[in-house]
């Protein structure tokens, strides 16, 4: 459970009254204490937990092997190079088949940060002695939070302030204004569907797999030593799947964060299309010609 868990000690091997594997560093004893503060009438304790030195850690590795396979660019990738080059490409077209080709570029950076981040801290769950930031509720908030701000933000921008509250309605017209009472509460609270997916989706698969193997090598000690065998070929095969699962949550994550913009971007298109097929309607000579124009493919509107 220790390894699940979060808390304020890291079990690491060292020498404590002789070698160990399991000597504790005790992070509020290093850290003197501990970072607490007084604001006003609350006490906010800011002393990093297991948790906090994975993100860090998994920040440190990733900017550092980033910068290393930067450093050795050159016209026919090969190497760590080729290998982020590939996954920065794999990333990007994410976005624009989510996002549209037109916006995709400005949301990559986020996204394969997003990808990048949560993929080293997964694996890193899979190191001996270390642990899965992933696991850990606050984390997966933390990482939903900012594709939801980010999401807002560019539905904003695309619709305006105007458009972004009138879609709220749920495309109600005001005409049966009587149902914004219902749909206004409904739409708000939908806005958060999406963070909480992202957060429990996450959360949960990376949990689930680590309480697995605790379960399997916990029958060892509650059946019998004669169970052994199966038990850790069973706790290696998971233990395999869970290197699939490291991969396959950090895309899930950045594919549906890239689905949620874009579907804030997408009412704002559909606005223009609109506009463009209104035009196309008045500039049309005859009904005859209107129709060959949708027929053959070169509507204004949908060219």
């Amino acid at each position: 459970m220790h390894h699940v868990a979060n808390g304020e000690v890291l079990e690491l091997p060292g020498f404590c009254d002789g070698f160990h594997w399991n000597c504790e560093v005790n992070l509020r004893e290093l850290t003197g204490g501990g970072w607490a503060f007084q604001v006003g009438g609350v006490k906010i304790d800011m002393t990093p937990t297991k948790h906090t030195v994975m993100l860090w850690l998994a920040a440190l590795l990733l900017t550092a092997l980033l910068l290393t396979a930067v450093s050795k660019r050159s016209l026919v990738p090969h190497g760590m190079y080729n290998f982020f080059e590939l996954l920065v490409q794999f990333v990007r077209d994410l976005a624009v088949s989510n996002i549209g080709k037109r916006d995709a570029d400005r949301f990559v950076p986020y996204l394969c940060s997003a990808f990048f981040f949560i993929l080293f801290m997964n694996l890193l769950g899979l190191v001996p002695f270390m642990a899965t930031a992933t696991a850990n509720v606050s984390v997966t908030v933390g990482l939903a939070l900012f594709t939801f701000f980010i999401t807002q933000y560019a539905q904003m921008k695309a619709q305006g302030i105007g458009g972004y509250l009138a879609h709220m309605t749920g495309g109600v017209p005001k005409s049966l204004a009587w149902l914004w009472p219902i749909m206004i509460p409904v739409e708000f609270l939908g806005l958060f569907t999406k963070p909480f997916a992202l957060t429990v989706r996450l959360f949960a698969n990376m949990v689930a797999g680590h309480f697995v193997i605790l379960a399997l090598l916990g029958l060892i000690f509650s059946i019998s030593i004669f169970v052994a065998p199966v038990s850790v070929a069973l706790a290696l095969a998971i233990f395999l799947l869970e290197l699939f699962v490291a991969f396959v949550q950090a895309y899930i994550f950045t594919m549906l964060s890239a689905l949620f913009i874009g579907a804030g971007l997408v009412h704002h298109d559909h606005g223009e299309g609109h506009g463009h097929e209104e035009h196309g309607h008045a500039g049309s000579g005859t009904g005859s010609e209107h129709h060959d124009s949708h027929a053959s493919g070169h509507s204004p509107a949908h060219g």
